[in-house]
């Protein structure tokens, strides 16, 4: 790879995920998110990115949940967007870390009623017994909560700070087009690799 200073990568990812918002039909904001058993098994599931900046990519969850113990037991995380109808990949490589209360609290003040029933219904990632079970502490739910529900203590999001991110474009002939950026002590780096 050539090293060479670059811009930090996320005006390109403005770009990208604005063309995403315009021409994916579902979705542009789903990301695969890749953590690790505490064997070291990977684990992989889609979340929705709720945030992002130049600090990094924000997904909320339940901190109970098997990727919000994966992720505390090993904060080493990788994304990756797929836009399917614009033949581009976005590949992420970080570390996540809690947001603030205050950040979390905000994001949780605008999920819709029933979303913030099912944050405190939910024993996200275990075993249920059947639908009705969980049909029922909603409802117990909205009775304990019957105007404003707050944010439960278990709930909250990881920002993931990237270390290594790279654009993938499909190209004619599986000639593809691969730009990674990767941070150093001094800012990013960037560089090609091969198809």
């Amino acid at each position: 790879m050539t090293l060479q200073p670059h811009a930090a990568p996320f005006t390109r990812f403005a770009d990208w995920f604005a063309a995403a918002q315009a021409s994916e039909p579902n979705d542009p904001n789903a990301m695969a998110l890749a953590t690790a058993t505490p064997d070291g098994a990977p684990s992989l599931r889609v979340v929705l990115l709720k945030a992002w900046d130049e600090r990094g990519f924000v997904f909320y969850t339940n901190l109970d949940s098997q990727k919000g113990r994966e992720i505390a037991g090993n904060p080493a995380v990788h994304l990756n967007f797929h836009w399917k109808s614009l033949q581009r990949q976005v590949r992420i490589g970080g570390k996540a870390a809690l947001v603030s209360d205050t950040e979390a609290d905000a994001y949780f003040a605008t999920r819709p009623r029933e979303s913030q029933l099912g944050a405190w219904a939910s024993l996200q990632s275990q075993p249920l017994p059947d639908r009705a079970t969980f049909e029922a502490r909603v409802a117990e739910m909205a009775q304990r909560f019957p105007g404003e529900v707050p944010r439960p203590p278990r709930w909250s999001g990881w920002l993931v700070t990237p270390e290594r991110i790279e654009f993938w474009q499909a190209r004619d002939g599986r000639w593809h087009e691969r730009e990674v950026f990767w941070r150093e002590a001094d800012g990013w780096r960037f560089g090609l690799v091969y198809p």
